[in-house]
Formats: structure tokens, sequence, C-alpha cells
């Protein structure tokens, strides 16, 4: 199945193979991307993926979670997204925009007051946090739909809402980073409902054919947060909210490692996230992407085969061969990514990119 066709949405892809996003750190102090993020985009889709996902977007000031990130929070960016997605386009491409808000995880100079949906004295990696007003909260849910409307008007083919890893919307749902008791907080009603008003909003802007999904953390590192449980009674609504597909990761962390596994390899560690995709596929209908730790054809095939998800999401491979899906059609068995987490730029303005070289790949080992 991995290199049949299929629909997402209003689209249809080439193969299951998407790009997951990933912050690139390519964009000017004002949020502008340059030509290397360009270069990327062209890269990845002269590699055959079935769809590129951009690293995560901001959509308003506040909301930038580092240097280097994209912003799409003003119109005046749309003229350089717009050039982003016609180099996809050129190659044959397609390509679908994260947008995203960092509420209290960000750790931006330009943010001057962090938000969250509580206060908070230290939430690493941010700097702490203020609740946000009910008012505030209204704006932020309207800015995720005018980004959309940017999205659509700089040519993206599809719009992924961020709702893990500990950014605004997964903080919300977490009852760690949400101790509020007005209607945005409580119970998972209360803590859900940010969630639904930005997708509903979203909808609303692009109207009801356009591709729109999310990246959902269905489950908090610590117990005392997001349950698993919870995130399956979240997958069963998301369809009545109008999206999609779901990308299913996982949401608050408290150590670097439970989102991004620092011990993949062929046929090791792979596939860390397929039990929530197991949960999720009996509580909804909607397609089901399946990110974290693959590696392997082997496996890829099986995730495909047995019907736990329906397209496959990647991240560190494609950084480091962003031609892989030809790679695997022309037979390679496995990525050759050994999993060090060495991709994060070691200067400012560099960017993402593969510094394993000369490190021994699972496909140079010896038989």
């Amino acid at each position: 199945m991995l290199f049949t066709s299929a629909p997402l949405g209003s689209l249809t892809l080439p193969n299951r193979l998407i790009r997951s996003a990933t912050a690139e750190m390519m964009a000017d102090e004002d949020g502008r991307p340059g030509e290397a993020l360009a270069a990327l985009y062209r890269d990845l889709a002269r590699g055959g993926v079935g769809l590129i996902t951009t690293g995560h977007m901001y959509i308003a000031p506040e909301g930038k979670a580092h240097d280097g990130m994209t912003g799409i929070h003003e119109d005046a960016l749309v003229p350089d997204l717009r050039r982003l997605t016609s180099v996809v386009h050129a190659e044959g491409g397609q390509i679908a925009v994260q947008i995203n808000h960092a509420g209290r995880q960000t750790r931006c100079a330009d943010v001057k007051q962090p938000l969250g949906p509580s206060d908070e004295e230290t939430t690493p990696p941010g700097r702490g946090a203020r609740a946000m007003t009910a008012d505030e909260i209204g704006q932020t849910i309207e800015a995720y739909a005018r980004a959309a409307e940017r999205a659509v008007a700089a040519g993206f083919d599809a719009i992924q809402i961020h709702a893990a890893h500990g950014y605004l919307i997964s903080q919300f749902l977490s009852s760690i980073s949400n101790r509020r008791t007005d209607d945005w907080g409580g119970s998972l009603d209360g803590r859900l409902r940010l969630f639904e008003r930005v997708v509903t909003a979203c909808r609303d802007a692009v109207g009801a054919t356009f591709p729109l999904f999310a990246k959902l953390g269905m489950r908090d590192e610590s117990d005392e947060g997001l349950t698993l449980a919870d995130g399956v009674e979240i997958v069963s609504r998301l369809a009545g909210f109008g999206l999609d597909a779901i990308e299913l990761s996982g949401g608050l962390a408290s150590s670097a490692t439970y989102n991004i596994g620092s011990a993949v390899s062929p046929g090791h560690g792979e596939a860390f996230f397929r039990p929530f995709a197991v949960a999720a596929r009996e509580a909804s209908s909607l397609p089901i992407l399946r990110v974290g730790g693959l590696r392997s054809r082997v496996v890829m095939d099986e995730v495909l085969d047995c019907g736990d998800a329906q397209f496959l999401s990647m991240c560190r491979p494609l950084i480091c061969e962003p031609d892989l899906p030809k790679r695997l059609a022309a037979g390679q068995l496995a990525s050759s990514c050994v999993s060090k987490n060495r991709c994060w730029p070691k200067h400012p303005g560099e960017g993402i990119s593969c510094k394993c070289r000369g490190v021994e790949r699972p496909s140079e080992r010896p038989d």
C-alpha cells in the first residue's frame, strides 16, 4: 500500500508518505522565509514525498516559539509564502502548512510576555506565562482563522492545526497546564473548547471542502495530565469539528525524548506511537497519520496493511534523505537515519540539516 494513491480530504496523494511538520528555523526575524527553505521543499517534492507539511508557522506575534520560525501572521507575508508553494507545485508536489501558537512554550526574545491557559512561574523550555483573558482567547481564535485564509491565498494545498507537543492548544487540553475554572478549563469539555473553536473558525474561513487536519497530542507524558482515555475521547469528536484527518503524537512532555525517540533503528524502537493509532482507530473513522520512529520498509508496510493508519508521517528520515520515498520505491529497505538528534542548527540562521555524515548507517552496514 505504501506507493498506492489515497484521498486525504479533497486531495489525492500519490503515495502514503507524508513529511511531518519539522521546525526548519529558516526565516528572518520578521518571519519571512528565505531561499534555503524553498530549496528544502523543492528537494522534498523531487524526492517523491506524497505531501509536505511545513514546519509550524506562528499565527500571531505573541505565538512565536523560537527564532527562525516562519510567520503566517500578517498579509504582507503571503507573497513570500506563495513562493514556497510555487516551487513545490512546479515539481508536481503538494504542500500543507502547519499553523501554531506557542503559548507559554516560547523561547523567543521577541515575545515579552508569554501567554498560556494559566499563570506559570516557570515552564521549560519557556519563561513562565500569564493566564490569557477571555478576550485574548477570542483574539487568538480569530488569528487562527485569518492565518487559514492566508494559507489559502498563498496556495497551500491543506492546513494542519498544531494541537500537540505542549504548544498552546496542547496546553489548554492538559489539566497540568490548564487550571482554569471558567468555560475554557475544568472538565475535558472545557479544556477542549479552544481546540474546537479554532477548528470551526478555520473551517468557516476556508470553506467546506478545503483539506483541514490536525496534529493531536493524544496523551501527555505524565498521567497527571491528558490520559490516553482522554485522547480517545477527543479523537471521537474531531470529525464533528470539521477535520478531514488526524496525525497522532504526544502532548506535554517532561523529558526531551518523549516526542523524539533517540534509540530508533530498523527493527528497534520503531513506530513508538503506534498504540495511539490503534486506540484512535476504534474511536473514529477519520484517516490517521502515524508518526514516530518509522525507519524500515517492513514496518511501514505492516502498519498500513493492518489498518492502524492510512498514512505515514516522517521527520528525521527526510532530513537525512529528502529522496527517501524514491529510494524505498527503488528497493532500499530502510531509512539511513541513525536517530542521533543532530538535526538542529549549530549557528543562528543555519537551519536544520543532517549532521550525522560519517556515522555508520543501517543501509551501509555489512550483512
